[in-house]
């Protein structure tokens, strides 16, 4: 199954999501990088369209099943911004420094900071399925007024967990893989592999 992602970050986490499940299922997971094959456009407003469009580009691309997501953090006082633009929240080429910088000067002088992450997970069996599986999942928290912690990536370092005290930035990957959103989203995806045909 080829993972549909050039994100070095979400790729970290996903492959140790995967270890576990692949070990046990015979399941090999190659991303994308692997087989020369390049980021797919992500034009649509959603996160499911999103997540399917990456997916259909690698299965087309690879000739093999694919796995994609969609992810990206909503925060509500900017009416769910940055949204499916978080990677690219402050322009290209992509910068994870950036984007943190550009939160928090939108939400200076504002109080409530409540924002969720959200993660949309896509696998189908060939480019053209019409049935592909999907799991979604979120994850709440607020905004910090400046970054803490040196794990993770993309707006981590900014987002504390809620009922933890902590930013996401803070916790150890294996700690992060069972509470986050894309954590969740791949325990669900995982269940629904395990009676793929």
């Amino acid at each position: 199954m080829v993972l549909a992602s050039g994100n070095a970050g979400k790729l970290r986490e996903c492959v140790a999501l995967f270890g576990s499940f692949a070990g046990s299922n015979a399941l090999e997971v190659v991303p994308q990088s692997a087989l020369g094959i390049h980021s797919a456009d992500e034009p649509h407003p959603t996160f499911v369209e999103n997540a399917l469009a990456k997916a259909r580009h690698a299965a087309a691309a690879s000739g093999l099943p694919a796995l994609a997501d969609d992810s990206g953090l909503c925060v509500d006082a900017l009416g769910g911004a940055p949204g499916v633009l978080s990677a690219r929240f402050s322009g290209e080429p992509t910068d994870d420094e950036r984007n943190n910088m550009k939160l928090l000067w939108r939400l200076a002088g504002i109080t409530q900071r409540a924002a969720h992450y959200v993660c949309v997970m896509v696998a189908i069996r060939a480019a053209d399925d019409p049935d592909p599986l999907i799991a979604d999942a979120r994850w709440h928290g607020d905004i910090l007024q400046a970054p803490r912690g040196d794990s993770g990536f993309g707006y981590d370092p900014l987002f504390q967990v809620n009922g933890l005290g902590v930013s996401a930035a803070e916790l150890d990957l294996q700690h992060k893989n069972r509470i986050s959103h894309r954590g969740l989203a791949f325990a669900e995806m995982a269940r629904r592999l395990a009676d793929w045909r």
